[in-house]
């Protein structure tokens, strides 16, 4: 069933308008021109100037390599190659890193209605001590989640402290705005962090996150038009905000094969320039 909720949620975030088609930003290969902006917000935005992820580096590997989504905000970069020589030098083994966004951000034909102005990326719990894998072999990696299949609750067989002390490593690294996770790693997390407990009040409960957690930074200075979001709560977040997430009614998950509604958001004027430029 989880499989089908990052769609829906595409569905949910669409904003009214349209704009060009996921589609047309998919087949831009290469980045825009110019200084480095992030323009729109983080669900209807763009990005000039993105950087590359160097597909290996120190603690990690960049995987799903065919999709081209490992560009970003050189923040984003710096950021991912810091956390990961922090998990290095633990001993800990390296970590995978999934989507950032599309070489000029914009909205993606499939698997996110965010990361589109290069300030979010998607990092996996699962951890795979020993050699590295060959960039083909990238493509379908094992991912566990840590919730049990039927979403009742956290699966101590996949799920260890190391997941904990890794979200701890990220949740606490500079220009963190938040970290989405799975409700049970939330309240697993409640339940038996201790000491310094205020890194808590980054990890933001969102719908799946369950084999993932989703790094998202504010926006950096010199960049006008980007839009930070909302803020949350401003204590650790394991009351209240926490509990309303297991009282919820359900969410309705659309059947396997039903044809979804395009994710076509409103972009600001500025990324026709952006997904235009030679």
């Amino acid at each position: 069933m989880k499989r089908f909720l990052v769609p829906l949620l595409a569905a949910f975030l669409s904003t009214a308008g349209w704009s060009a088609s996921a589609a047309d930003w998919a087949t831009v290969s290469s980045p825009a021109p110019g200084a480095t902006q992030s323009i729109g917000s983080y669900t209807a935005g763009c990005l000039q100037g993105a950087q590359a992820l160097p597909l290996d580096g120190p603690g990690y590997e960049a995987i799903r390599i065919s999709r081209n989504r490992y560009w970003g905000q050189p923040v984003m970069v710096d950021y991912i190659q810091t956390l990961a020589s922090k998990v290095r030098n633990a001993g800990q083994p390296h970590l995978y890193i999934g989507d950032l966004g599309q070489p000029r951000g914009g909205p993606a034909p499939s698997g996110h209605a965010s990361h589109q102005i290069g300030l979010d990326a998607d990092i996996w719990f699962e951890r795979q001590p020993g050699a590295r894998r060959a960039p083909a072999d990238r493509e379908h990696p094992r991912l566990r989640s840590l919730v049990k299949a039927d979403d009742t609750g956290i699966d101590d067989t996949v799920y260890t402290p190391a997941h904990a002390t890794l979200l701890q490593a990220a949740a606490e690294m500079p220009n963190v705005d938040r970290i989405f996770v799975n409700k049970f790693i939330k309240e697993r997390i409640c339940q038996t962090a201790t000491g310094n407990r205020a890194w808590l009040n980054k990890l933001v409960v969102w719908l799946g996150h369950d084999a993932h957690f989703h790094v998202r930074l504010r926006c950096p200075p010199g960049n006008p038009q980007c839009q930070p979001q909302a803020g949350y709560y401003s204590d650790d977040g394991c009351g209240e905000p926490l509990y309303s997430w297991f009282v919820r009614p359900p969410v309705t998950v659309p059947p396997p094969g039903t044809v979804q509604k395009p994710y076509r958001p409103k972009l600001p004027a500025a990324c026709t320039a952006v997904l235009n430029a030679p």
